[in-house]
């Protein structure tokens, strides 16, 4: 996601508001969702974005429903773009090819369905209330089960709500997956402002600290007085801010993107020099990741220092789509699983496939966040794997195609009250969409402690 960045400025970034205007809301239809009686305090009224009374804490339904001329729109688009010759090269060193790029418009263009995504997504509650000014829109799944774990997850970038859509069933209906009832969560995924369905900040000020404590007040104004939080890519900045913050009620984090690189080891990494003598293997490993992961930093060396000079990305379906899909790897990690869904039609095993890819970076195009959501690296000012110094208790997935492969030695040092650390053998940076069952098992671990 983040890579090394105008270390005078912001030293690194992370990888890869505002109320929404009725104009804006204007290509979503009137939220109709029930209100539930095990729903706390969540109160309809007639239009997104909008409400019926003075009251800014109203936690209003929302319903998605983009308009055809958009979707028409979006395919003309595609079209009509207007393509670049060939690369001069053989391998990815020059970025995206322009055979994959057409191969993915023609689909995109003539056989994509955006409708068969917003339908699974109007199978879950979604709502929006206004947080500091903002409008924060966030889906809310509640469990059967008694006794169920509050739980507030986070994405990152490029992704959207889009990520967490396939382990929000098997948190909360656990019994359904092979679990326990015991293992049950109520689910709250919000979109980060600038993304999704959530409001564009309008002035500067909405970074991971102030998502952090948003998050907070929204899981108090939903009601929950105790719980947890989980977060990778920049939801993993945002988890470790609400580690330090430590709101009353919040009873730990998890994260798949942990910060626990020592002083000395990100000195080195700053400055561009070798090793500090007496790693391990494993840290000298994740070293050798790291130097790599610094090395891979076009795209966000320009969200950090010039994001709204991306007009392209606002303008052009294809342009945006190659934005979202090159990470600068050459098809390696983090975005290998992405990489290869381009060529997977289907998957019986919850591996990504082209029309996910596709169902994210529409919703990019349809709500017109590729720039505001660009901001998000503009505004980070912090370091970026060093340690943060959260002290709550917190849980730690490590999975091997992340950044970097945190060794438990760091970790350790990192999160002096660690609750849970596994490495697994399988999933990558984004692991909720690319492994949600080893995802949803390593969510249960993690905070089975606490129950």
């Amino acid at each position: 996601m983040f890579k090394e960045i105008n270390h005078q400025r912001r030293r690194f970034l992370g990888i890869a508001a505002m109320t929404i205007a009725t104009t804006q809301l204007g290509r979503f239809s009137p939220a109709i969702a029930q209100s539930s009686p095990t729903k706390p305090k969540e109160t309809p009224t007639t239009q997104p974005g909008t409400s019926q009374s003075t009251d800014t804490t109203a936690i209003r339904p929302f319903r998605i429903n983009m308009s055809e001329a958009a979707l028409v729109n979006l395919r003309r688009r595609i079209t009509a773009t207007q393509w670049p010759e060939k690369e001069t090269v053989t391998d990815l060193s020059q970025g995206l090819p322009l055979a994959t790029m057409q191969k993915l418009a023609r689909h995109w263009a003539t056989d994509y369905n955006w409708r068969k995504v917003e339908a699974k997504l109007n199978t879950l509650p979604h709502f929006i209330t206004e947080i500091d000014g903002l409008d924060i829109h966030f889906i809310h799944a509640r469990s059967r089960h008694e006794n169920a774990l509050p739980l507030i997850v986070t994405h990152g970038w490029p992704g959207s709500i889009i990520e967490q859509l396939k382990i929000i069933d098997p948190l909360i209906n656990p019994t359904a997956y092979g679990g326990s009832a015991s293992d049950a969560f109520h689910v709250v995924v919000p979109s980060m402002p600038g993304y999704g369905f959530s409001g564009k900040p309008t002035t500067t000020g909405w970074g991971v600290e102030r998502m952090a404590s948003a998050w907070d007040v929204l899981m108090k104004r939903l009601g929950y007085t105790r719980y947890v939080a989980q977060g990778g890519d920049w939801g993993a900045f945002v988890v470790d801010q609400m580690g330090l913050q430590a709101p009353t009620g919040l009873l730990a984090i998890h994260t798949n993107m942990p910060a626990t690189v020592p002083a000395d080891v990100d000195k080195a990494l700053l400055a561009g020099s070798p090793a500090p003598l007496g790693l391990s293997a494993d840290e000298q490993r994740a070293y050798e990741q790291l130097v790599r992961t610094f090395k891979q930093v076009d795209y966000a060396k320009l969200m950090a220092s010039r994001p709204q000079t991306l007009y392209g990305i606002a303008d052009s379906p294809v342009g945006l789509a190659a934005w979202l899909l090159d990470h600068n790897d050459a098809g390696g990690q983090p975005a290998a699983a992405v990489v290869e869904a381009l060529n997977r039609t289907t998957s019986a095993t919850g591996e990504l496939t082209r029309d996910e890819i596709l169902d994210n970076i529409t919703l990019y195009w349809l709500t017109n966040t590729g720039v505001s959501a660009s901001r998000l690296y503009w505004e980070y000012k912090g370091g970026f794997f060093n340690t943060k110094g959260v002290s709550i208790p917190v849980a730690v997935s490590v999975f091997p195609g992340e950044q970097y492969e945190a060794p438990r030695s760091w970790t350790e040092r990192a999160y002096p009250n660690l609750i849970y650390y596994n490495q697994l053998d399988k999933g990558g940076h984004f692991a909720a969409w690319e492994q949600p069952m080893i995802f949803v098992q390593e969510i249960r671990a993690g905070f089975r402690s606490l129950r």
